[in-house]
């Protein structure tokens, strides 16, 4: 979020407050020199906002916070590096693993835009301060939208918290989804129409901050979500058809598309390939992002510090990346337990374009190849390959192989040309004479065919990546996305589904299904025969249809457990696609996460505060 007015607030919400927690729980003597009173004057109110989206920024594209949108669904896997297991595997899940995350920075920002919504109520209204209001209507509906679909019942704080305090209890979810839709109600309405990349007098908040297209849209999600819970309303499915059918007729007032290739909605057509993704990532299709860059009012970050984690750094292009550099030998081979064994000269440098492998999440390819981006759906859909980098060209100088190498069974010598032979080949269907050989033929470097793939061998999930850093081992200055627009014409086939209204399920779906058809060296007519190729008919609309094709146009960015918590489909498609990693651990309640131990600990007086069941 780029606000009009330079001003330096963005540690607020961690400043607001450490004299005030919106827990209510304080520590007793508090030393900070920041008052509430700071929200007197309009730049204070831009501060408080500025700080929230700060802290937003401080979670979405860092690495523990990652790991708990990533693991624990039937899409991903453990890689061999991963962090937090315990999100991965279930095993063990319990009140400490919330430690930090959701709940505390939660409940610090609500508090701060309870603390602008009190304030601006006393100062005279214009642009900026109408703004900040709207903007806080819209964020503490975005952090009490993610508080009820992970914990269920929980704390409501509507009102400005300014002395401390040790008693707290939950609300249920009825009456949070209630605050969430009047807040969002009043965002829609009030918001700036569209967030500019760079911010202006009229709209000063920018770079996709959120605008009234992002309020609509997390309404019609909080009213589809809803629909499925046990606090549903017997009007919750048609209010979201509603909402989602308003923002695809009125698409271009709002700033919304869809880019014409599937491959634009993360910058892969930028030519030359070092050059920025600025222009997609900010784009029609992005509804809200948070920012990173080097400026520091965006994220803590230092040209040439090669951060490997930390506050406001995205480090989102290495989580899914595995580590070509170490296991690209020259003569890899099959072991005499069939697995791959790392051989020989290493034909792959650390670079920027390749970027750097963290090895922590990899994709389930027995749900990812056999399900999800199968042998069929590969013919016309190009998702897999814009998803997915599965070839790494040579970028080693001076890499040869002898007739006579260890583990060389090829029977040639060669030499590795840098930039144009392949050193490693990751295809998602077997390979006969694979690792050296593409069937009868000798393969210069090394083809890693599913059989071979673990959790040190496995294609790199490529939206993330960011070519146009210019230092090895810096993190992202991109945006994260956290919500693009081709998702507003699932989620309305989701709620039409529930409905039974199939041919408009069906509609929807191929919307998004004929754009992934298209491919930039097609001819006008290929892309139009395969567009009507992946058309689906109202009969093939199921909930595990709209699963898999969440997860065609949505791999790893983060919401697929979210998608399984919503549909009710967690469990059984954890116990499908993932049962040892996952399925052999999970249980039913662990459809909510666990009430961080801080907080029932902190709460000494009045009612114990409950934990969520089972933990």
């Amino acid at each position: 979020m780029k606000q009009y007015r330079k001003i330096c607030f963005a540690s607020l919400a961690a400043m607001v407050l450490m004299t005030v927690s919106c827990k209510k729980i304080l520590e007793e003597h508090p030393k900070s020199a920041i008052v509430p009173t700071i929200f007197t004057t309009e730049g204070g109110l831009l501060g408080g906002v500025s700080g929230v989206y700060n802290d937003l920024r401080g979670l979405w594209g860092t690495e523990g916070f990652s790991m708990q949108t990533l693991g624990g669904t039937d899409e991903t896997l453990e890689g061999a590096s991963a962090t937090s297991p315990d999100f991965f595997t279930y095993n063990p899940m319990n009140s400490s693993d919330e430690a930090n995350g959701w709940w505390n920075n939660a409940y610090q920002d609500i508090n701060t835009l309870n603390g602008v919504l009190f304030y601006a109520k006393s100062q005279k209204p214009d642009t900026i301060v109408n703004q900040c209001v709207a903007q806080a209507h819209f964020l503490r509906a975005f952090w009490y939208y993610f508080l009820v679909t992970n914990f269920g019942d929980v704390p409501l704080h509507t009102t400005f918290i300014t002395a401390p305090s040790t008693a707290d209890s939950r609300q249920p979810m009825a009456q949070v989804y209630d605050t969430i839709i009047s807040d969002l109600n009043y965002a829609a309405a009030y918001l700036q129409v569209q967030s500019p990349v760079n911010a202006t007098a009229q709209a000063p908040f920018g770079g996709k901050a959120a605008a009234q297209g992002a309020a609509w849209y997390l309404l019609g999600k909080t009213y589809l979500t809803r629909g499925w819970s046990t606090a549903a309303q017997t009007n919750d499915f048609q209010q979201a058809i509603t909402i989602f059918n308003n923002l695809i007729t009125n698409q271009s007032t709002f700033g919304f598309g869809l880019w014409q290739d599937y491959a634009d909605a993360w910058g892969e057509n930028v030519s030359p390939v070092t050059g920025t993704r600025y222009t997609w990532d900010y784009g029609k299709e992005s509804i809200f992002v948070s920012d990173h860059s080097v400026n520091a009012k965006y994220g803590q970050y230092t040209v040439g510090g090669a951060a490997a984690g930390g506050a406001a750094q995205n480090l989102q292009p290495w989580f899914q990346r595995w580590n070509y550099p170490s296991n690209s030998g020259i003569n890899s081979f099959k072991n005499g337990s069939g697995a791959l064994a790392n051989s020989g000269t290493a034909m792959m440098t650390r670079d920027i374009v390749n970027g750097r492998p963290f090895i922590r999440v990899r994709p389930n390819k027995t749900y990812v190849y056999g399900q999800a981006f199968d042998s069929v759906d590969r013919i016309n859909d190009s998702r897999y390959n814009k998803t997915f980098q599965t070839v790494w060209i040579a970028n080693t100088p001076g890499v040869s192989n002898t007739v006579g190498a260890a583990n060389n069974t090829r029977g040639i010598g060669y030499t590795l040309n840098v930039g144009v032979d392949t050193a490693v080949w990751i295809p998602p269907y077997e390979v006969a004479g694979a690792p050296q050989f593409n069937g009868a033929t000798p393969f210069k470097g090394i083809i890693i065919p599913p059989s071979l793939q673990n959790n040190n061998y496995y294609p790199a999930n490529r939206k993330f990546d960011d070519p146009s850093r210019t230092v090895l081992n810096d993190p992202s200055t991109r945006p994260v996305i956290l919500w693009r627009f081709s998702d507003v014409y699932l989620l309305c086939a989701e709620a039409y589904f529930k409905v039974n209204d199939l041919v408009n399920a069906a509609k929807m779906i191929n919307v998004v299904r004929e754009r992934a058809a298209y491919q930039l060296t097609n001819s006008a007519g290929q892309n139009a025969a395969a567009a009507a190729a992946m058309d689906i008919t109202p009969a093939q609309v199921t909930l595990d249809f709209i699963l898999d094709e969440r997860t065609r146009e949505f791999y790893g960015e983060g919401i697929r457990w979210w998608d399984l918590v919503r549909t009710q489909t967690l469990l059984e498609r954890v116990a499908a696609w993932n049962p040892v990693e996952a399925g052999a651990h999970i249980q039913p309640y662990m459809v909510l996460r666990p009430i961080p131990q801080s907080q029932i600990d902190a709460v000494t007086s009045g009612p114990k505060f409950p934990q969520n069941p089972g933990y």
